[in-house]
């Protein structure tokens, strides 16, 4: 299976857990692409004003994982602009996940994943999965990490 992994992320946090999930699904047999979505106006809390640095295509790919941040318990902004920018997902395999810096998914990680639900499903498809990992506990942090992979890794099958 071809997997594309559009990833928002500010503080590398997002990024590193991409990586990780990109590592497991490659061991699994898939070929698997880690697309960057940047914001060129990261500070704009607008998704209708972003701008998008070279937007990445979503062309070629038999699954989509999206993964950003979470920002005052909403998904990062360049990642709302870059799922609005999208056509239809009807039909495609989809995911997603989020990273917090709080303790607790209802402290907006929840939220920005049904935001990211919500996108999606204005854009006819449905997330297959999906996964909060709050950074602030190591050993809860390397659980959920393990666990948003496995989770993902199971509907590449």
């Amino acid at each position: 299976m071809n997997i594309g992994i559009f990833v928002n992320s500010k503080t590398g946090n997002t990024l590193f857990v991409a990586k990780k999930l990109k590592d497991r699904l490659a061991a699994m047999g898939h070929k698997v692409a880690l697309e960057k979505v940047v914001a060129g106006n990261d500070g704009e809390m607008d998704p209708g004003k972003i701008v998008l640095s070279n937007p990445p295509s979503i062309k070629g790919y038999d699954m989509l994982v999206f993964a950003a941040p979470v920002n005052g318990a909403r998904l990062a902004f360049g990642m709302q602009a870059y799922l609005q920018s999208l056509p239809s997902l009807e039909g495609k395999l989809l995911a997603g996940f989020v990273t917090e810096a709080f303790p607790f998914p209802w402290m907006g990680g929840n939220q920005a994943i049904r935001g990211m639900e919500k996108l999606v499903q204005a854009k006819g498809g449905t997330l297959s999965a999906a996964g909060v990992v709050n950074w602030m506990f190591t050993g809860k942090r390397k659980a959920l990490i393990a666990e948003t992979i496995e989770k993902i890794a199971a509907i590449s099958n």
